[in-house]
């Protein structure tokens, strides 16, 4: 796969270039490689969508600010997937820019868009939050979207039971109206059919003549084990209906991840801090370590320090890329008893004795040597 080229050097303009700076420059680059003015060069076409794919993202401030921390990555995982062809091209930007009409009157209206081709329906984006175990083991989820799709009660045709569209009166079914300005006679879309060739007089009731119609839609969404907050899953085809036979749009949907009071993660581990008595750090011992699933038994070696990671093979999260699960990480705490007992208290005076140690009020103890060498 050929690296992509940075959008800021494929427009040839500054990063910290302004709204109009970038379209200017994309409106430059869109004229001198338009497929009307350059038919035998066959990379304009590339370099033509290269420089609109620049400008999708550069001229909205989110996708700018996620190409910025992230790069092309970041693009990616917002749902943009780039142009496929000119007529993406055409009909993305055409409105704004007048390339439909205006640069096929400059360049001969070798390629002009026609108005009744299938168009491919749109992308839709939503966002789910699932809770940190969910996310760990995997889950179906129930979302609920709003779709267009086509109309049942007219077959997507726009007309009342028992009507069909008329040819437009005006362009006669072509679609294009011309009109004269001095010598050069200006082809342009045709303004009451909006060059679709034909109206429709006797519109359907029930989607008023669009022949589509939005409708609120249960879906369900199969969530792998492993996902991390921020990503995003793509559920093919569930997007808006394509349009004269198009193909469907793409569902997006974000996932955000709710923190979890026992685990946090790295990657594909997980991470845990454990309290672990003094007495077992200090002779050795076994402690029970929760998991995702059933508590495991840690071995716990003699002379343990406050701080030492030991590592649960196998008891992570689910690998997303990969097979496998990742650790369990753990970290130990040396908590320092507040409350002791009158037996407790003997006990350490006489380890405190039996070092040498000055402990009680007024002076540096050994519970607050503990502490400071334990915690410190």
């Amino acid at each position: 796969m050929a690296t992509k080229r940075d959008y800021y050097e494929v427009l040839g303009v500054p990063r910290d270039a302004d709204d109009n700076t970038i379209k200017k420059a994309y409106r430059k680059l869109a004229l001198e490689n338009h497929p009307d003015r350059r038919p035998d060069d066959p990379e304009a076409e590339e370099r033509f969508k290269e420089a609109a794919e620049a400008y999708e993202v550069l001229r909205d401030a989110e996708k700018r600010r996620l190409y910025d921390s992230y790069g092309h990555d970041g693009v990616r995982g917002s749902g943009f997937q780039g142009f496929r062809s000119y007529d993406d091209i055409f009909a993305h930007f055409g409105d704004v820019f007048g390339f439909g009409d205006v640069l096929g009157d400059l360049f001969g209206g070798g390629r002009r868009r026609d108005p009744n081709r299938p168009r491919r329906g749109e992308d839709l984006s939503t966002q789910i939050a699932i809770e940190f175990r969910e996310a760990a083991r995997g889950c179906s989820k129930e979302i609920e979207v709003e779709r267009v799709i086509d109309c049942k009660a007219c077959e997507a045709s726009g007309c009342a039971p028992g009507s069909r569209p008329e040819t437009c009166p005006t362009c006669r079914g072509t679609g294009q109206a011309s009109m004269s300005r001095g010598p050069f006679l200006m082809t342009t879309t045709c303004p009451t059919c909006q060059g679709r060739g034909r109206r429709i007089t006797k519109p359907c009731e029930e989607c008023r003549g669009a022949g589509r119609v939005r409708q609120h839609e249960t879906l369900k969404v199969e969530i792998p084990a492993g996902i991390e907050s921020g990503m995003q899953l793509r559920l093919t085809g569930k997007g808006g209906t394509g349009v004269r036979g198009g193909p469907p749009g793409d569902l997006y949907v974000g996932i955000g991840v709710h923190d979890d009071p026992v685990f946090s993660r790295g990657a594909e581990h997980l991470l845990i801090e454990l309290d672990v008595p003094f007495v077992q750090c200090a002779l050795g011992g076994e402690v029970q370590v929760p998991t995702l699933d059933e508590p495991t038994t840690l071995k716990v070696p003699a002379g343990t320090q406050a701080g030492a990671v030991f590592r649960v093979e196998g008891q992570g999260l689910a690998r997303l890329r990969g097979r496998g699960r990742g650790d369990l990480v753990v970290r130990v705490r040396i908590p320092v008893p507040t409350k002791l007992s009158s037996k407790e208290k003997a006990l350490l005076k006489d380890l405190a004795a039996e070092e040498g140690l000055a402990v009680g009020s007024g002076k540096r103890g050994l519970v607050d040597r503990i502490r400071e060498n334990l915690n410190g």
